[in-house]
């Protein structure tokens, strides 16, 4: 209830002021509201716009160069990808930028073939400018990639040659820069891309390397022996088993009370075995040969013999004497082929074999103990560690006539050693020095604020407040002034117009709105009406 008969008073008073003042008190209300928001805005405006970000580090020198000797005013963020330029400046800058074709990657897509013309163009020089073009275009999509910031790809199309028996497959390495460690991932990701986008060429002739000079993915020639790969395999058996393990004890004995670390030894030589085997007891016949042969032969022997009557003359030999002979010979031949059925297996090794596996858990005594119980003893605290040992042994897959090892060990764990150390807090002195811009642009503010309200908007309220009273009583006193001297209505209202203040002498000379110079004004218009009132006035006074 106060507070609307407050607002009703205020405007009351408000509308008692009259249009012109009003209009005045209007005006230097926008002048205040305009010249303190200019000035918050302009104190508290960055002292340096963006005019680019995420650009490449050649980006970012030759931009530099060029600013640099336009004299533009430039900084560069701490990441070195951004370039800054002051507000005014940023549409100048990026005009002349524009001109000079910057920031633009140093490999070019496609477009490049729009800056080259037909007339004169070598099928030589057609096929660079093609392998150009297709390596910015390469590189623009693995820098689509989350994480990779920068990329340059370099293909090699070999020659075809007429004479050759088997072309060579081209080849692709990349370099890549990304914000954080670059992992296997991406690598694999990059090669699988790449090769896709090149006709005939296959992930493994794709190398992939970072920023710092590390192989992330090369032509390892399909046996997976260079070290990286290897490194990264046992990484990689050596975490999955130690999940397992980890996923075993948790339920058991709580998250923050064991240890688990596993070390493999793996061999990735790429086998390949032939078995046949036969199976007598399954056979069919295939074929069958029968031979049958018979000989018949006499040999009749009719040469004279040797004797001693040959010797003798006039001698008569009988021919015949020597030796007969038969000769019979049979033969008989059976032959049975069979098919015996045979299985034959080719088995072909390209992963990995765990040739040993070493296992370390460490359990947290305390734990051990407070699980016991009342029943702690020497005894009962090793069948302890002999079932956590068998429970580990069993989920990683422990085989001890390989030559695997597992060691459990139940020691006092250090307090604090697992928690990660908490990050200082900002100091208050960290806290002022940051925001110290910020502080003197408020009270630079406050300052402009201030000022405009102490000797702008202050002193026209209080001439509007002075010519409202002052309008009350000067129409009174110039008709009283007028009917005590008998003017007549011209002398009247003369004296009523020049007692009536005007607006504008009001804003300009505040001090002759007072009473006593109004009451000059008076005198000064006529004198010796002047006295005659004031000796009236001194002889109504004296009977009183």
């Amino acid at each position: 209830m106060v507070n609307r008969e407050y607002a009703q008073k205020l405007w009351s008073n408000l509308l008692e002021l009259g249009p012109r003042r009003l209009t005045v008190l209007a005006m230097v209300g926008l002048a205040v509201f305009f010249g303190v928001g200019g000035g918050a805005y302009y104190l508290s405006r960055p002292e340096f716009n963006v005019l680019y970000s995420g650009l490449s580090r050649e980006d970012i020198t030759r931009v530099s160069a060029v600013l640099r000797d336009a004299n533009v005013p430039f900084d560069v963020n701490a990441t070195g990808d951004t370039i800054l330029v002051r507000p005014g400046q940023a549409a100048q800058a990026r005009t002349l930028l524009a001109d000079k074709g910057l920031p633009s990657s140093t490999s070019g897509g496609y477009e490049l073939f729009d800056k080259i013309g037909s007339l004169g163009l070598t099928s030589f020089m057609q096929e660079v400018t093609r392998v150009r073009a297709l390596e910015g275009e390469i590189a623009r999509t693995i820098q689509v990639i989350k994480g990779v910031k920068a990329a340059r790809v370099h293909i090699v199309m070999p020659a075809r040659g007429s004479f050759r028996r088997e072309q060579a497959p081209p080849t692709a390495s990349v370099v890549l820069r990304t914000d954080g460690p670059a992992d296997a991932k991406t690598a694999r990701s990059v090669r699988h891309l790449v090769a896709a986008a090149v006709p005939g060429m296959t992930p493994d002739k794709v190398t992939v390397l970072d920023s710092d000079g590390s192989l992330l993915g090369a032509d390892d020639d399909g046996t997976g022996t260079t070290p990286t790969t290897m490194a990264n395999l046992q990484r990689v058996v050596s975490r999955l088993i130690q999940d397992n393990v980890s996923k075993a004890l948790t339920p058991y004995l709580g998250l923050d009370n064991f240890e688990v670390s596993v070390a493999t030894q793996l061999s990735t030589d790429k086998r390949q075995t032939n078995e046949t085997v036969y199976d007598p007891e399954s056979r069919v016949q295939r074929s069958v040969r029968a031979v049958r042969e018979r000989e018949t032969s006499q040999s009749l022997d009719r040469q004279t013999p040797t004797t001693v009557q040959q010797n003798l003359p006039d001698q008569q030999l009988n021919a015949g004497g020597g030796k007969n002979s038969n000769d019979e010979k049979q033969r008989r031949e059976d032959v049975t082929n069979y098919e015996v059925s045979s299985k034959t297996t080719t088995t072909v090794s390209d992963g990995y074999v765990v040739n040993k596996m070493f296992l370390a858990v460490l359990v947290n005594r305390p734990r051990l103990i407070a699980s016991l119980g009342d029943k702690v003893s020497e005894s009962a605290m090793e069948a302890k560690v002999a079932e956590i040992s068998q429970l580990a042994a069993t989920a990683a897959g422990l085989d001890r006539p390989r030559g695997d090892q597992i060691q459990v060990s139940a020691v006092e764990f250090i307090e604090g050693a697992r928690d990660l150390a908490p990050v200082p807090g900002i100091t208050f002195t960290e806290v002022l020095m940051r925001q110290s811009g910020n502080f003197v642009s408020a009270i630079t503010i406050l300052a402009v604020a201030g000022m405009l309200i102490w000797f702008g908007l202050r002193p026209a309220i209080n001439v509007v407040l002075a010519s409202s009273k002052s309008s009350e009583g000067a129409p009174l006193l110039a008709a009283e002034a007028a009917a005590l001297l008998g003017a007549d209505a011209a002398v009247a209202a003369q004296i009523a117009r020049e007692a009536m203040p005007n607006l504008v002498q009001d804003v300009s000379r505040r001090a002759q709105h007072a009473p006593q110079k109004r009451l000059e004004q008076i005198v000064q218009l006529d004198e010796k009406q002047a006295a005659a009132i004031l000796k009236q006035w001194i002889r109504q006074e004296e009977p009183a």
